[in-house]
């Protein structure tokens, strides 16, 4: 079966791609890169365990992945996987760090 992707989905995968050569040896196997790739995937966190460790609601997670009504800087960096949404907790933890002031 041939695959279709979309320009953006490609600049994805190429990007995920790039990410896990570039946290690799230069003379590490393909098997090496798609256990790396597996492990990149585990870390995606659904909208509840995103809710569930900033401590707010569903709607609030929601709220923030949308592009109205919330300044580009306040947005969840976030993945859309067809209609579902997930979030890479490493993006979630530099939105965290990024929004964290010292008093």
């Amino acid at each position: 079966m041939e695959e279709h992707l979309t320009d953006t989905q490609q600049l994805s995968n190429d990007t995920t791609v790039a990410a896990v050569r570039s946290r690799l040896p230069a003379g590490a196997s393909s098997s090496e890169y798609r256990a790396r790739a597996a492990d990149d995937l585990q870390e995606l966190l659904t909208v509840d365990e995103v809710a569930a460790v900033l401590k707010v609601s569903r709607s609030w997670v929601y709220e923030h992945t949308r592009a109205r009504g919330v300044p580009p800087g306040e947005r969840l960096p976030h993945i859309k996987v067809g209609k579902y949404v997930r979030f890479d907790a490493r993006a979630v933890r530099a939105f965290l760090e990024k929004k964290c002031r010292i008093a």
